[in-house]
């Protein structure tokens, strides 16, 4: 005896809905929902999640140090060396810690879609949080690891060889390399509600693409100036000005000036009152 074709019907349609990926609307909808909710957070929780985030992402730079250290010169070294930069953003993004460029699309669409001063001032006061608590993180944990008996001395020289990379760039270099890293970054977030499973895949792509091509991340390329200010290499100066500042900007420019905005454009046309879904 069949079974009745209404209830067969209704299950086979349940299951291509799960199976259909998210439209851009309802990714916009989803991002920005993210966004509303860490703009709302206490300002501890920020930085607590911020500090942690900092902390992690220098997985990338010990990895990176590892791979260089057991390589010698190749003409494919960068290539692989390169494999260990996602792994500190692995842990960040799928640890949902505070970061300073993925936050830059997930702040800034409750912003574009509902403009006010309040919301200004939130999305100001997440960004400024986050980054400070981000730099802190890096700061400590590249201090602690350059000058406490936690790794061995080839380690260490290797963490200081492949931060001098960031020595190619003057100011001007760091914050034009630092707009398609933030436009990249940015992306991720916009991804990973349709990645599901894949999630590890996307962050890890996307993060190889930006690390292989030397482009500038401003937290990770904070641990390299820090790493090479505590090495001996580089003043505070140089670190905060050259190295750490364009590259915020920068980010800020790709993600949310640009990746944001044409994420939010592509979907204003199809909100009933030409802003929100709601």
């Amino acid at each position: 005896m069949s079974q009745p074709s209404g209830s067969t019907s209704s299950r086979d349609e349940e299951e291509i809905e799960e199976l259909k990926a998210a439209d851009a609307k309802e990714v916009h909808r989803a991002v920005r929902e993210e966004g509303e909710e860490e703009v709302n957070r206490p300002a501890a929780s920020l930085l607590w999640s911020g500090l942690a985030a900092g902390f992690a992402i220098n997985a990338s730079l010990l990895a990176e140090a590892a791979l260089h250290t057991g390589i010698g010169e190749t003409p494919w070294r960068t290539l692989v060396v390169s494999l260990g930069y996602p792994l500190g953003f692995v842990i960040v993004i799928l640890g949902r810690m505070q970061f300073f460029t993925e936050s830059t699309i997930t702040a800034m669409l409750p912003l574009v879609t509902r403009p006010s001063m309040w919301t200004l001032k939130r999305t100001l006061r997440l960004w400024a949080l986050v980054i400070l608590a981000n730099l802190a993180g890096t700061a400590l944990t590249t201090l602690a690891l350059t000058h406490l008996p936690m790794l061995d001395a080839s380690l260490r020289d290797g963490m200081v060889s492949v931060s001098e990379a960031i020595l190619h760039h003057d100011a001007i270099a760091t914050f034009w390399t630092a707009i398609p890293a933030g436009f990249m970054i940015a992306s991720i977030a916009w991804m990973l509600p349709n990645a599901r499973e894949q999630s590890f895949l996307v962050i890890f792509a996307v993060t190889y693409a930006v690390g292989v091509t030397g482009l500038s991340h401003s937290v990770v390329g904070s641990a390299e100036a820090f790493t090479l200010v505590w090495a001996g290499k580089i003043d505070i100066g140089r670190a905060l000005f050259v190295q750490i500042a364009p590259a915020v900007i920068g980010n800020l420019v790709g993600g949310a000036g640009l990746f944001a905005v044409l994420a939010h454009g592509q979907v204003r046309p199809e909100m009933p009152d030409g802003g929100s879904d709601q």
